[in-house]
């Protein structure tokens, strides 16, 4: 540091001790000279300015820094990649927990970005350049493979790490495989919830994930943990399966919800003054089906090897209940055609077929009782 010189009052002179006090007797001329020998003091040496405070002094807050450093430590920078309800369902809590969000779309939401604390880039290489730490693809289940082939990734760290949100999983974490070079981290995700079902709390709401491709390293693993952190401190149970296992699953749960949804928005329900707890069940139902586009159920089924297979189920079953139902509606017909020997349960017993032209023969007693007893 270079030395400073403080402004002050002028040196003291170098022969003040030579001075006479106001109040003292003055000293003859002669006897100075005799009495008093003068050495050459040290010559004056400048004092140095002492640092106390080092938030006024320093040319930069070193304290802040490292304060600011350590925030940014737990900081991820996140682009989203297809900015409609979902994305902006997912950056407010991104933002929410601290992340810098990117956000890229089709659609022109610079707008929607700004009011929720997002930088969004209508040229993906703008969006690239960025080097963010994480890519989240949150498009159609049917556009996800052409969005990601658009995308300039050449442009991007190479260790950057790529997330799905889909609801099918099998699907994205080929696509990724194939598409994306091997120095590329892919975990795929699916948060089990969306903006209505998650619109006050995501709470104890399920969240499945698979570490599909993370690269050696302390610092690409604590990059997967980082992000993982924002649903559990959310409050989300976390569920790590396989996308084999989840596809598995959300075939006979998530796709026949939908299917049923669809199938019951196609009736028209109304609500009605008398609605009962069960038929409010599936008024919600309706409603949350179809606030969904129908290419999210497109994909569903497309992409979801398992969809068929459950839906070749669900029709037997609505054919083997409706077999059930008209098989007791036989028996009510047959009693009302029969009348009461009908409904008393007896039936004519021929121990012999009668002969051509002959009326049958009224059932004997015995017959009677035998077949009463069985």
């Amino acid at each position: 540091m270079l030395p400073f010189t403080p402004l002050q009052s002028k040196p003291t002179p170098r022969f003040s001790h030579l001075t006479s006090h106001p109040y003292s007797h003055p000293i003859p001329s002669t006897r100075r000279h005799h009495h008093f020998s003068v050495t050459t003091p040290p010559p004056y040496q400048p004092r140095r300015l002492a640092i106390k405070a080092i938030d006024a002094a320093q040319p930069y807050d070193y304290e802040s820094l490292v304060s600011n450093q350590y925030a940014q430590s737990g900081r991820l920078k996140i682009a989203i990649v297809g900015f409609g309800n979902f994305g902006q369902f997912l950056a407010k809590a991104f933002v929410r927990q601290g992340h810098i969000v990117f956000a890229h779309s089709r659609t022109d939401y610079s707008n929607i970005a700004n009011s929720l604390g997002v930088s969004f880039f209508q040229d993906p290489h703008d969006l690239c350049e960025q080097h963010p730490d994480v890519i989240v693809l949150c498009t159609s289940i049917i556009s996800t493979e052409p969005v990601l082939k658009s995308l300039p990734i050449q442009r991007l760290k190479r260790n950057t790490l790529f997330v799905d949100v889909l609801s099918v999983k099998e699907f994205p974490k080929n696509i990724f495989l194939q598409v994306l070079p091997t120095h590329f981290d892919i975990l795929c995700t699916h948060p089990m919830f969306g903006p209505e079902s998650g619109k006050d709390s995501w709470k104890d709401l399920a969240f499945v994930f698979d570490k599909v491709r993370i690269g050696e390293g302390k610092s690409r693993t604590a990059r997967v943990d980082k992000f993982l952190d924002i649903f559990e401190k959310e409050g989300c149970r976390m569920v790590q399966m396989t996308c084999a296992e989840h596809d598995r699953y959300a075939a006979g749960s998530q796709f026949i919800t939908h299917t049923m949804g669809r199938v019951l928005e196609k009736l028209d329900l109304e609500t009605t003054p008398i609605n009962t707890k069960g038929y409010e069940t599936l008024l919600n139902l309706v409603e949350n089906t179809a606030s969904d586009s129908f290419d999210l159920y497109y994909g569903l089924f497309m992409y979801n090897k398992n969809a068929m297979e459950e839906l070749e189920r669900l029709d037997l079953a609505f054919e083997a209940l409706k077999k059930e139902l008209f098989g007791h509606l036989h028996e009510v017909l047959r009693r009302q055609l029969f009348g009461k020997a009908e409904e008393a349960g007896q039936r004519r017993i021929l121990t012999k077929l009668p002969k051509n032209g002959y009326a049958l023969p009224a059932p004997s007693s015995d017959a009677i009782k035998s077949q009463n007893n069985n």
